[in-house]
């Protein structure tokens, strides 16, 4: 299901992509495959990406630029090595 919406949403090859909580309730193999997709999208055709995700691992992975949101207040922003 969740590989069928993010197609949807890529096919349209869009500069701006909002995903929420993309990878919640897949298994590690759909994580993966997701998040190159999601890779994909942001190196072949520039997309900017906001994603919302509670999985640190994956927004390091694909992030160039993070903001860290504890119950609403920003407490970090940066690249990923500025983060950990």
């Amino acid at each position: 299901q969740k590989r069928v919406e993010l197609a949807r949403a890529l096919v349209a090859r869009p500069t701006l992509l909002l995903l929420d909580e993309p990878f919640a309730g897949v298994t590690l193999s759909e994580k993966l495959e997701l998040s190159e997709h999601v890779r994909n999208a942001r190196d072949s055709y520039g997309a900017t990406i906001v994603l919302i995700e509670h999985d640190i691992g994956v927004v390091m992975g694909l992030s160039d630029r993070i903001a860290v949101l504890d119950n609403g207040r920003k407490i970090a922003d940066g690249t990923p090595d500025e983060v950990r």
